[in-house]
C-alpha cells in the first residue's frame, strides 16, 4: 500500500533554515526508511512566498494566483511517499518523523 504523507508547518513561512543537528537526524531517518524499502520519495518545499502559485481550472478558464496566501493550514512544507503494509505502519512512520521535526500537523492519504 502506498501512502502520501503531507507535512503542514506550524508557521506559514518560517524564515530560519533548519539546524545542522535537525538535518543530520532527518537524513538518518530518510536513509533508514529508504534502505528498508518503505520510503519511495521525499522532499521539502520552499515557503509559498518564494515563488508559489495556486492554479484553478473552472469552466474552461485557467487562472493563476501568486502567493503568499494567508491560510497557513493550506500550506504544505514537505511530503513523503511511502510503501508500507498498512495504514498503521504509515502512522508509525509519521510519528517518528514528528519526533524529529517537533510540533506540526500532517495528513496521511492512501494513493490509489
Amino acid at each position: 500500500m502506498r501512502f502520501l504523507m503531507i507535512h503542514h508547518p506550524n508557521e506559514p513561512d518560517a524564515a530560519a533554515p533548519p539546524s545542522p543537528e535537525f538535518m543530520a537526524e532527518m537524513q538518518k531517518f530518510v536513509a533508514e526508511e529508504t534502505k528498508a524499502g518503505r520510503l519511495l520519495a521525499t522532499g521539502g518545499l520552499l515557503p509559498i512566498s518564494q515563488g508559489g502559485a495556486r492554479v484553478r481550472s473552472s469552466g474552461g478558464a485557467f487562472t493563476v494566483t501568486d502567493g503568499p496566501f494567508t491560510e497557513a493550514k493550506e500550506l504544505i512544507a514537505g511530503f513523503a511517499l511511502v510503501e508500507v503494509k498498512s495504514r498503521q505502519e504509515a502512522i508509525d512512520a509519521s510519528r517518528r518523523f514528528y519526533q524529529i521535526a517537533g510540533d506540526g500537523e500532517g495528513e496521511i492519504r492512501q494513493v490509489l
